[in-house]
């Protein structure tokens, strides 16, 4: 049983799960609380579209592990569980099962919302995580791309399936008073960039660590193509456009929310847990020369992303006092 939670990467699945309930309940409800609507996924549906969340994720780490047992074979021999533990037969099985859960769940929640492009986009998803392991990962930045992508998309579900049903609602509130939910998009949506950014430095980093493999299968990944150290500068310019971007909501939005008064504990926290640790990485990925202290910095921007996340409840905090002073 152990070994299966190893293959689906259970602590990966977790943060899915945490993210996206804490994007519905510190970042969607305390909005929609301002103006007193409710949300309209209730609490089973709501866990019904964290599941399938995870059940594709799953299905994409299984179907990955599959394909690529050879490559880590070579790169990192002690987590290999496909033919090794787990036959390469039932890792297939184990793969379909949890794809026509999440698809199958997927779809009917696009039916529950009444938008049954939602549904195709689930198979697109599975189809897009299939062909990351079969080809996409194997070509230039492609693979390294659609794993941000499909990252950011994880806390921006929460709003794909909530809106539809809150303009149904409050459609004539909304077209009396003008009004729009895209602050929650704001909100929302800024949480996925950054995800993306450092999904995309963690993809990257990787692919330094897993160098070797890679050049030996005749992989084209951004190391084997432009170098490491050129990689290492890709690297490095990523993560100053993600402090940059932390620097530029902090004053743009989130200061002027607070009514041009400076917000210490969102200074602190950025500070602390998010620029302090990304100059960090800076100088790990300067130093880094061999696969662990790759595997070390890739370690630490998922710690980075970790932290990202958990910034919402603390802009819980800021909407509230924002909107609700007393």
């Amino acid at each position: 049983m152990l070994d299966f939670f190893k293959l689906i990467r259970y602590k990966n699945l977790l943060i899915i799960a945490v993210t996206q309930y804490l994007m519905r309940y510190c970042i969607v409800k305390p909005i929609l609380n301002v103006n007193g609507f409710e949300l309209q996924l209730d609490s089973f549906h709501f866990a019904l579209l964290v599941l399938s969340s995870i059940l594709i994720t799953a299905a994409g780490y299984v179907i990955n592990d599959y394909f690529d047992t050879k490559a880590d074979m070579l790169n990192r021999p002690e987590t290999v569980v496909v033919g090794k533990i787990i036959s390469r037969r039932i890792t297939m099985l184990i793969h379909i099962i949890l794809n026509i859960l999440g698809v199958g769940i997927g779809i009917y929640l696009s039916v529950k919302v009444g938008i049954l492009a939602l549904g195709i986009a689930y198979i697109l998803a599975s189809g897009v995580l299939w062909f990351y392991s079969t080809t996409y990962k194997r070509q230039f930045l492609i693979g390294n791309l659609i794993v941000a992508i499909l990252t950011a998309v994880v806390p921006f579900v929460v709003v794909i399936f909530e809106i539809p049903l809150l303009n149904r609602e409050y459609r004539e509130i909304l077209i009396q008073y003008d009004m729009n939910f895209n602050n929650i998009l704001a909100w929302v949506g800024g949480f996925s960039f950054f995800a993306f950014l450092v999904s995309l430095i963690r993809e990257i980093i990787k692919d330094i660590e897993d160098f070797e493999g890679d050049m030996a299968f005749g992989r084209n990944t951004l190391p084997v193509i432009l170098s490491i150290n050129t990689t290492k500068i890709v690297v490095i310019a990523l993560i100053l456009i993600n402090i940059g971007s932390l620097v530029v909501v902090y004053f743009r939005y989130l200061f002027l929310m607070a009514g041009g008064q400076i917000d210490y504990i969102t200074m602190s926290y950025f500070l602390l847990f998010l620029i302090i640790p990304f100059i960090y990485l800076i100088f790990r990925i300067i130093k880094a020369e061999n696969r662990i202290h790759y595997h070390r910095a890739s370690n630490l921007t998922k710690l980075i992303m970790l932290a990202g996340i958990l910034y919402s409840g603390i802009a819980c905090i800021i909407i509230i006092k924002t909107f609700h002073p007393g």
